[in-house]
C-alpha cells in the first residue's frame, strides 16, 4: 500500500481528482524534482513555484507530501528544501540491483585505478548529453565533470556516438541551433558535426579536442544494448597535451572495456 504522503503526491492539486487533474498533479511533481536536479542546490519553495510555473499553494502542498515521504528534506532554517534520503535509496536500489550497471561501475573503478585518468559513463537526456557517473583522475591536473549536468551534444565526443543512428534531417530537428555554439563563442558548423557523427559511426569510437574545454582531449567508445543500440558510452577525459602514443594505448583499452560491457546483440 502507498503511504498517505505518496497518495497525496498523486492527488496533489485537489480532492478526489479526475484523471486529467491527477496527471497534472503528477506532472508538477516531476517538474519540481527536475527543477531541483537542474538547480543542483537547495531552493526555497517560492522559487521552485516560479521555476515550474505553479501556484505557491500547490507547490507547498506537493513539497509537504514529498517531505513526508522523505523524498525531500528541509535544509537549514530558512525554508530551503532538497532531495531526501528516500531518493538516495532509490538510486542505491537501481545501481546495486541492476547487474549490468554494477558491472559498469566496477569497470569505472578499475579503469581509473589502472590508468590514473578521469573515466566517465555518458548518455543522453532528451536532446542533451549528460555524465551519468564519473571517476576523477587522482593526478595533479584534475579534470572532472559534474554528474547530471546537461551539455550540448555537439560539444562532446560521446554525443557523436549517441546520435549515430540519426540521419542529417533527424539531427537538424533534434539538436537546437544554439547548441553548436561552444562556451568560448566558437561555432561548430552543423555540416562538420554531421561528418563527425558519420565518422564515429564508421570507426566505432570518437575523439574530440578542446571543444567544451580548451584543455581537454576526450575519447569515447560505445556500449551497445541488447538490441545493438548505443545508449551509453565509456569515456576518457585527458589533458589536451597527452602524448599520441599514450592516447593510443588508452583508446585501445577504452574500446576493449566498452565491448566487454556491451550486451548480447550489441
Amino acid at each position: 500500500m502507498m503511504s498517505d504522503g505518496v497518495t497525496e503526491l498523486i492527488e496533489a492539486g485537489g480532492t478526489a481528482p479526475q484523471n486529467g487533474e491527477r496527471r497534472r498533479g503528477i506532472d508538477r511533481v516531476i517538474m519540481l524534482l527536475e527543477a531541483l536536479l537542474r538547480h543542483r542546490a537547495p531552493m526555497r519553495v517560492g522559487d521552485i513555484a516560479k521555476m515550474i510555473g505553479a501556484p505557491r499553494s500547490t507547490t507547498y502542498e506537493i513539497v509537504n507530501s514529498l517531505l513526508e515521504a522523505e523524498m525531500l528534506e528541509n535544509v537549514g532554517t530558512e525554508g530551503y528544501v532538497y532531495f531526501g534520503r528516500a531518493m538516495h535509496l532509490f538510486g542505491w536500489a537501481y545501481s546495486h540491483h541492476n547487474a549490468h550497471y554494477r558491472r559498469i561501475l566496477e569497470t569505472l573503478d578499475r579503469m581509473a585505478a589502472e590508468t590514473g585518468e578521469t573515466v566517465q559513463l555518458c548518455g543522453l537526456r532528451g536532446n542533451k548529453y549528460v555524465v551519468l557517473d564519473c571517476r576523477d583522475s587522482p593526478g595533479p591536473f584534475r579534470i572532472s565533470s559534474d554528474v547530471g549536468v546537461e551539455v550540448s551534444i555537439p560539444w562532446t565526443a560521446s554525443g557523436r556516438l549517441l546520435v549515430g543512428h540519426m540521419g542529417e534531417e533527424e539531427l537538424k530537428n533534434f539538436i537546437p541551433a544554439g547548441d553548436y555554439k561552444l562556451p568560448d563563442g566558437r561555432i561548430i558548423a552543423p555540416e562538420e558535426f554531421f561528418a563527425d557523427v558519420a565518422l564515429a559511426r564508421r570507426q566505432g569510437f570518437s575523439e574530440t579536442a578542446a571543444l567544451a574545454d580548451r584543455f581537454t582531449w576526450c575519447m569515447a567508445a560505445p556500449i551497445h544494448d541488447g538490441h545493438g543500440a548505443i545508449n551509453k558510452t565509456l569515456c576518457f577525459v585527458l589533458p589536451v597535451d597527452t602524448p599520441e602514443a599514450r592516447r593510443g594505448e588508452l583508446l585501445t583499452l577504452l574500446r576493449e572495456r566498452a565491448r566487454g560491457l556491451s550486451l548480447a546483440g550489441g
